[in-house]
This record gives structure tokens, sequence and C-alpha cells, in this order.
């Protein structure tokens, strides 16, 4: 079986804490053709260029504040302190252009791919224009960022977002999928990078483990087994099966970028719920969102 699942340090490539998927990658992941993404924490004053390819990119924040040139037109992105401090700034490059990102005082930045061949236009989307969405209710309460979603933004291929969990909940719930295009479904790789932390207020020790976990599992004859902890700096991918839950430990917060993408002719977002499990969304009726959504408000 292929490998799904990537520690920090285990798909870094020169100046990438991350690289996977991309059109440059040096980690080559079988069967794996539709998504990618790149990861950097960089210094002051430090930069990385990714050359002009047959794939799209956003690039997103993920702390600190950074600077984008695009075919010679520059952007400033706008950041934040961390993933868990709201969103931030992110940049659609499209097709065929070289990327160099920089930063004044350092930070780390990640950059989803997806190989696509129509053109659309470079775009800069603010903070204050990300539709943030709270999903679900109780303890299946996250907030969702949708910046890369097909109502949000023209792309020609992917779908990205970013979900925070608070501690203790769980999030991609109740197991889903979306690997056979049928009605109702469309048939979408997908990528998780992790971040994660010690929750606000807890009275954790300076050696604590902020740890989540993510579960894969076969929705047919095809096997794929994935019960993983995950840290910040973690990818899990996700090829086809059930997924969810992603569970964000008691003590401890959950981040995650999802980066989809299919080989379907349709750009949207369709699945099915595992059947045993479906029925909770019925549950979260009359139930209230988690109080202390949204992150960073």
């Amino acid at each position: 079986m292929a490998n799904w699942v990537y520690p920090l340090g285990t798909a870094s490539d020169g100046p990438w804490d991350v690289s996977l998927g991309t059109a440059d990658s040096a980690t080559a992941v079988e069967g794996w053709k539709h998504t990618g993404i790149k990861v950097a924490t960089l210094g002051p004053g430090q930069s990385v260029t990714l050359p002009a390819a047959e794939e799209e990119r956003i690039v997103v924040p993920l702390n600190g504040s950074f600077d984008a040139t695009v075919g010679g037109a520059d952007y400033a992105l706008h950041g934040r302190a961390s993933v868990f401090a709201g969103p931030a700034d992110v940049l659609y490059t499209g097709v065929r252009t070289e990327l160099t990102v920089s930063s004044d005082d350092g930070g780390r930045v990640a950059i989803a791919t997806a190989p696509a061949s129509a053109s659309y236009p470079t775009r800069l989307i603010p903070a204050a224009e990300t539709p943030v969405e709270l999903r679900g209710a109780g303890n299946c309460s996250r907030q969702v960022h949708n910046f890369g979603t097909p109502a949000a933004l023209e792309a020609d291929r992917f779908i990205v977002c970013e979900v925070l969990t608070p501690a203790g909940n769980w999030s991609s719930y109740p197991p889903h999928k979306h690997d056979v295009e049928q009605e109702g479904e469309t048939a979408l790789e997908e990528i998780y990078y992790f971040e994660t932390r010690v929750a606000e207020g807890s009275p954790a020790p300076d050696d604590a483990d902020a740890v989540g976990y993510q579960r894969v599992y076969a929705s047919d004859e095809r096997p794929i087994d994935v019960a993983a902890e995950v840290r910040t700096g973690d990818v899990v991918l996700v090829p086809y099966g059930w997924h969810g839950p992603a569970m964000a430990a008691p003590g401890y917060d959950l981040y995650y970028l999802n980066v989809m993408a299919g080989p379907g002719p349709v750009r949207d977002w369709l699945i099915s719920d595992d059947p045993h499990h479906g029925w909770i969304r019925r549950t979260w009726e009359g139930q209230d969102v988690d109080p202390r959504l949204p992150f960073g408000a």
C-alpha cells in the first residue's frame, strides 16, 4: 500500500518543509495525480520561488505576512500570528506563472497546487472577504474558511479551504467520501495539512504534546486503513475511501488545510456519508454551535 501519512520532516525538499504532489516535488507518491502542497518556513528577508508550470496555486500565510510576485506584479499578503487567529489574505495565481514568495519578518507559508490547463486571473482574496462558516453543532462544531471553494473563487480544478476545530471536538464528521463520479458525488483527492496548539487557557505544562488524530478507511475493494496521530507540519493524503473524524484531542486545538481536486468534469465538492454514521447530522438540530467559535473573533 502507498504511503498516505507524512510526519513533519518526511516530505521535505531543500527550502521546503513539505513538498508533495507538485510539479517539482522530489517526493513521489504512487497514484497521486491531482493535488499538491508545499510549506516553507522563511527567515527574515528570505524567499522561495516556484517556476511557471501547468498548475494553479493558492498562497496561504500560516503565520507571518508575505509578499508575492506573480508575472511581474507584486502582492502584499497580510498574515496572522497563527492559523488560530482568523483568516489571512490568500493569493490565487492561475497557471503558467512563476511565483516568488518572500517575508520581511519571516514566517511559515503554504502553497496549495493542482495540475490545471484553463487560465484564470490572479486574484488576491483579503482576509475580510474570506467566507467564514461555522459548521456542525455541539462537539462536532468547527470553523471553515472557504476562500478557495467554487462559490468564492474562479479556478480550474482545485477546491481549497481551512478548518479549525476546538479542543475535544470532532470534524470531518460524520465520515464521508468523494471518490467516485456519480450522481451526488464527485471524485476528489484530498490533502490534509495539520497544525495543533495547546488550547488557550489550558493549565498545560511547557512540554505538553499538542496532538490530534485522523482516520481514513476503505469504502470499496481498494485497501486503505489510516489511524494517525498528527501534529504541526504533518500531512495525511486521502486518495479515496471514507475519511473522518479528524479529532482535536481534549486540551489541544486542531487546524487543517484541505486541498481537493480530481479528474471529473465538474469542480464541485459533492460527498456521500458513510451510511452507518450519516444519521449523526440530524443530532445537530437544536444544538448550539460551540461558543469557543469563531477563532480570531
